[in-house]
């Protein structure tokens, strides 16, 4: 999904991950050909089961239960990351998330060049993240992913603060805090910024993470400033929830930049 939207926004995306012999894989396949998505450094494991995610959402649009099979990012080992390593040093930026196993985080980390932008994806699966914190360039955790990850528990303000800069001493570069409808925090050296979320009329709540995500790729290769990157990445999840799929087809730079203009 995260490469899907960088996609619609313009950007160039090799996609580097593991894909089964089943009707999952093809639709992928045809999905990122259509998109310009280069998958041609993907991982093709015979009678693999390619991943699978299916939610159901409440009456409010928000995501009420979800089951998922992502067994085989197992198979995405160091060693397969290690024949891929020139392809992901010479990016001009790496997208990975928790989803990966904890030594090919750990790979990624120590060996990747490129600046690291990392997802969490759960609180559960965050937990992968803590020991290699210090290689990641931009993290966008939400509330509770930082509260696992510094132990602080945020109420206000100040305990805001307190799990940001823990994040920053980690060694992490930018920080993207998502605090819900109370917008997002975002951190890099001494500089803060509290962003508002991106007015929205809510169709369908889960694929906002994923936008917000691809938004601040879009804006590091822009070369935005940490406020206007902030705003990307709440304009790109505002566009993704108005639509009732998990990706809104409508979200191109040109809507990306009129909806970062109305925060």
């Amino acid at each position: 999904n995260i490469a899907h939207n960088m996609s619609l926004l313009g950007l160039e995306v090799r996609m580097l991950t593991a894909l089964g012999d089943d009707f999952h894989a093809q639709k992928i396949k045809n999905s990122c050909n259509d998109l310009g998505i280069d998958l041609s450094y993907a991982l093709h494991v015979p009678n693999g089961t390619t991943s699978t995610y299916v939610y159901l959402s409440g009456p409010d649009g928000d995501m009420a239960l979800a089951v998922s099979d992502m067994q085989i990012c197992e198979q995405i080992t160091p060693a397969y990351l290690a024949s891929r390593l020139n392809l992901l040093n010479n990016a001009k930026l790496v997208v990975a998330d928790a989803n990966l196993p904890p030594q090919s985080l750990h790979y990624l980390a120590e060996s990747c060049t490129a600046p690291l932008f990392v997802d969490p994806v759960s609180t559960h699966k965050a937990e992968k993240l803590r020991p290699i914190l210090s290689g990641i360039h931009t993290l966008k955790p939400n509330r509770l992913e930082a509260e696992l990850l510094t132990g602080i528990r945020i109420t206000d303000r100040d305990t805001l603060e307190q799990a940001t800069k823990c994040l920053l001493d980690s060694g992490i570069r930018r920080v993207f805090l998502s605090l819900g409808n109370d917008g997002v925090y975002a951190a890099e050296g001494e500089e803060r910024h509290l962003v508002p979320c991106c007015p929205a009329e809510m169709r369908n709540a889960t694929g906002a993470g994923d936008a917000f995500m691809a938004g601040l790729t879009w804006a590091w290769m822009e070369g935005l400033s940490l406020r206007e990157t902030a705003q990307a990445g709440a304009a790109a999840g505002a566009i993704a929830i108005e639509a009732e799929e998990t990706i809104n087809s409508n979200l191109n730079v040109t809507a990306l930049r009129e909806r970062m203009g109305q925060i």
